[in-house]
């Protein structure tokens, strides 16, 4: 009998802890090759390039990606915000997964990019956080 609830044990620890892969999103100051896709950072001067890779380890079925990107306003001591830029994304046969593009913003702040899938416009792909300052 023991042998059997040590054996329970240590299958549902295995069967259970799996992980599973995330999407993700990485920003950059310069354009994203191999060579850089390591060096990548998350503060940015007003008026630059902020290029960014989404990486998405499970295909999209629908091939339709939602991008926004959120200003969080602290103007007033509250956590106000403010919807900045959005871009529909239609994934070619080569960005199956991942897609990587540029934006330039020209306010000083904190922002949040978000993405969605088509197939799922509830719930959030993947979301990551970036300053701009100068």
């Amino acid at each position: 009998m023991k042998k059997l609830i040590i054996l329970l044990f240590i299958c549902l620890t295995i069967l259970t802890g799996c992980t599973q892969d995330k999407a993700g999103i990485l920003f950059n100051r310069h354009p994203i090759s191999e060579k850089n896709i390591y060096d990548f950072s998350k503060n940015f001067p007003v008026g630059s390039r902020i290029y960014y890779v989404i990486l998405m380890p499970k295909k999209v079925e629908s091939r339709y990606l939602y991008i926004q990107v959120i200003k969080k306003d602290n103007d007033y001591g509250r956590y106000g915000y403010d919807l900045i830029w959005t871009k529909d994304v239609r994934l070619k046969d080569e960005e199956v997964n991942y897609f990587t593009d540029y934006l330039v913003i020209n306010q000083k702040g904190f922002y949040t990019m978000k993405v969605y899938s088509k197939d799922n416009p509830q719930k959030v792909l993947t979301y990551s956080d970036f300053h701009v300052g100068e």
